[in-house]
């Protein structure tokens, strides 16, 4: 059998990627008829068409379909290979984090405070969508991803999912100028609270919490920036939903006081990594620092 042609693999990832010849063509600065006759060549080579036409666009075939997937892995892992010998020159070690946009600030540099100030390692720290940040995670342009979501095992099986962190989730407001204590289901319903956004677990278990006491919160705001719902309870004289540690430096301050803790409502911090052909010494380290063993993915 002959041997492969990547470029041949890599025009035809471009179109599948694409969806389009001409685009695709425009994006490789080549001819488009010569780009045609390379996909050619490559499906004479594996013996089965991988595209057929709808109208102006090119829909992968279920070989198509197949091709494509392998051909992800062996350009991730290319991408792998290149990164890691990168990351291990005497230039440092370079460690490539992505976190969900609504993960805690303080809980990132929480974890990564051993690491600020090290000369031999250089951190890039990217935000997005959970979707967005396993895509790049699956392309090896990231080695981590930061999640309050538990991710199950990709197609391949080749994610694994960490628990780094629970923490309880509490109610904070400002200081209260009475020394009673503040009791939870009787004062709840008195308070005007801002909670996290619809789509967030710790907005879920809170809905439950109050639907089992038979309870009817008065929300004001919604929030799902972790970022904006620190600086609305800072701010705005309500009472918050959330992990203490997105308000640690306020309760150190006496900026906010903590009110109560709710029962059984917890936040989840976990880390997304793939599975490697080659050590990466720093993740390994950030991973080890924060102490939890890795979980389950399936």
């Amino acid at each position: 059998m002959r041997r492969l042609n990547f470029r041949h693999l890599h025009y035809f990832w471009a179109v599948a990627k694409e969806g389009n010849l001409t685009r695709a063509a425009e994006s490789l600065h080549v001819a488009q008829s010569a780009l045609s006759t390379q996909i050619r060549a490559l499906e004479d080579q594996l013996g089965h068409e991988l595209f057929i036409r709808s109208g102006r666009n090119l829909l992968l075939t279920e070989a198509g379909q197949l091709v494509l997937d392998y051909a992800e892995n062996i350009f991730a892992l290319g991408n792998e290979l290149q990164m890691t010998l990168q990351g291990g020159t005497l230039a440092g070690q370079r460690l490539r984090i992505g976190a969900v946009a609504t993960l805690s600030r303080n809980f990132q540099e929480n974890l990564l405070r051993p690491f600020l100030g090290r000369r031999d390692i250089h951190i890039t720290l990217e935000s997005g969508s959970l979707e967005e940040l396993l895509q790049r995670l699956s392309l090896h342009k990231l080695d981590i991803v930061l999640t309050n979501r538990s991710v199950s095992a990709d197609l391949h099986g080749s994610w694994r999912c960490r628990l780094l962190d629970r923490q309880s989730v509490c109610l904070v407001g400002p200081p209260r100028p009475s020394a009673a204590p503040f009791d939870l289901y009787r004062d709840l319903k008195q308070s005007r609270l801002i909670v996290p956004g619809r789509s967030s677990d710790i907005r879920s278990q809170f809905q439950l919490f109050c639907d089992s006491h038979a309870l009817t919160p008065n929300i004001g705001a919604e929030v799902d920036d972790m970022a904006m719902l620190r600086l609305l309870a800072r701010d705005s004289g309500d009472l918050a939903i959330l992990p203490s540690v997105v308000v640690q430096d306020e309760l150190r301050s006496g900026a906010l006081a903590l009110y109560a803790e709710i029962p059984g409502v917890t936040e989840q911090f976990f880390a997304v990594t793939l599975q490697r052909h080659f050590n990466l010494p720093v993740l390994d380290e950030l991973l080890e620092s924060a102490g939890s063993p890795p979980q389950a993915t399936g």
